[in-house]
């Protein structure tokens, strides 16, 4: 477990609603420091008539199953305190039969107990979701660290800004490069060796990927779906064919869909959608795929760690961080096979390209000319080139003035 002295960011979020009625609900997959996180909390901000269960013992499964009411006699004979309110914190909530209804109950008539519960799986709560709970939980999720929380865990205290001196940005390009080597799962990046870091990210993929997906999708053909994963970690950052993967594979393109959706409700990969606005010139339907962890990624492609950062696997890195702006992300590709490989929409729209080594960019220059928008090319080497169509900005430089 990651040591309780770094601070996710999405701390920051979660904390605005401990004191409203709304079930929390943290999301991510396994030892990405969903329990670190409730653990935190309960030392930094709850501290006091707080009960933590956690769902892979049976006997507080067997009591959790029981229902609700069996669930609050027990928390008042371990000295809760009814006259304030009452946090329960429940780890793994979808190993429950009914974890829905349980929610439902405990929200209904149970309103002096604030409920914060994790799940490793969406796919194995909505199996379970019989009724709706709308209006009755707060959904967080819960990624490997990003770049800014590996340098925490790091102790990189840097106070990054758009005006880094060169020594800093040499610095960061380095931190980089490891974060982009073997990844952001706590325990990978807080560990010292090489070694060790192979050894544990290869138990993370067999019990996670390989046993726990695996039973939670009832998966029969077990090869098929480990040689999908494999496939999938090989073209992160390029576009999703899933009738050439259904050939590939022998396997039907209904049940290559199902196994994509399992692999992205527990956050192992994100699809993400072409841009349009000229159907007939800009295609396609066809997805692209990213990878959610890039050390994972190495080791189910690869089989080791790399000496050298690929082109798809930097592009995965730029992805990774402008997911934590929370903006819609598409990609742009054109009959013509031109391609910009980020479009961010918020207010305004932002084109991006990711090239390992600085350069300008054609396609991003048509892009920006034809949507009148922000263009800019995320980088990690080189010298930055001062052209006017496109800003050039190291990746953590771009992030901060987006976001």
């Amino acid at each position: 477990m990651a040591s309780l002295k770094y601070k996710r960011k999405i701390v920051e979020e979660l904390v605005k609603y401990l004191h409203t009625r709304e079930a929390i609900i943290i999301y991510g997959a396994r030892q990405v420091g969903k329990t670190t996180l409730m653990k935190y909390l309960m030392e930094n901000h709850i501290k006091d008539n707080m009960f933590y269960l956690d769902m892979e013992f049976p006997n507080l499964l067997e009591l959790c199953n029981e229902g609700p009411e069996n669930v609050h006699n027990y928390l008042l004979q371990k000295g809760a305190d009814e006259k304030k309110k009452i946090f329960l914190l429940i780890d793994e909530i979808q190993y429950l039969e009914d974890p829905a209804k349980f929610i439902k109950i405990f929200h209904d008539h149970y309103p002096n107990i604030k409920l914060l519960v994790s799940g490793s799986s969406t796919f194995e709560i909505k199996k379970k979701l019989k009724q709706s709970l709308a209006g009755r939980t707060l959904i967080f999720e819960l990624y490997p660290l990003s770049f800014d929380e590996f340098l925490i865990f790091k102790d990189k205290n840097y106070k990054l800004n758009k005006d880094n001196s060169k020594i800093i940005n040499d610095e960061l390009v380095v931190l980089a490069e490891e974060y982009i080597k073997y990844g952001g799962y706590p325990k990978i990046v807080l560990e010292k060796t090489e070694e060790r870091k192979f050894a544990y990210l290869s138990q993370i993929i067999s019990t996670y990927i390989r046993k726990d997906i695996r039973d939670i999708g009832n998966i029969r053909n077990i090869s098929v779906f480990n040689k999908l994963v494999e496939i999938m970690a090989s073209q992160s950052g390029q576009l999703l064919n899933v009738s050439e993967l259904a050939s590939t594979l022998g396997m039907n393109r209904e049940t290559i869909m199902e196994y994509l959706d399992l692999l992205e409700q527990t956050f192992i990969i994100k699809r993400i959608k072409p841009f349009h606005k000229n159907i007939r010139s800009e295609l396609s339907k066809n997805p692209k795929v990213f990878f959610l962890d890039i050390g994972m990624l190495h080791l189910l492609w690869l089989k080791e760690f790399p000496k050298v950062i690929l082109g798809n696997v930097f592009e995965t890195f730029v992805f990774l961080e402008l997911m934590k702006l929370k903006k819609e992300i598409y990609f742009w590709r054109t009959t013509n096979k031109q391609e910009v490989d980020f479009i961010l929409i918020d207010k305004e729209i932002y084109a991006i390209e990711a090239k390992h080594k600085f350069s300008s960019s054609a396609n991003l220059s048509f892009f920006s000319k034809t949507y009148k928008c922000k263009s800019f090319v995320a980088g990690l080497k080189g010298v930055k080139q001062e052209i006017k169509s496109q800003q050039q900005k190291y990746v953590w430089e771009l992030v901060r003035e987006i976001g």
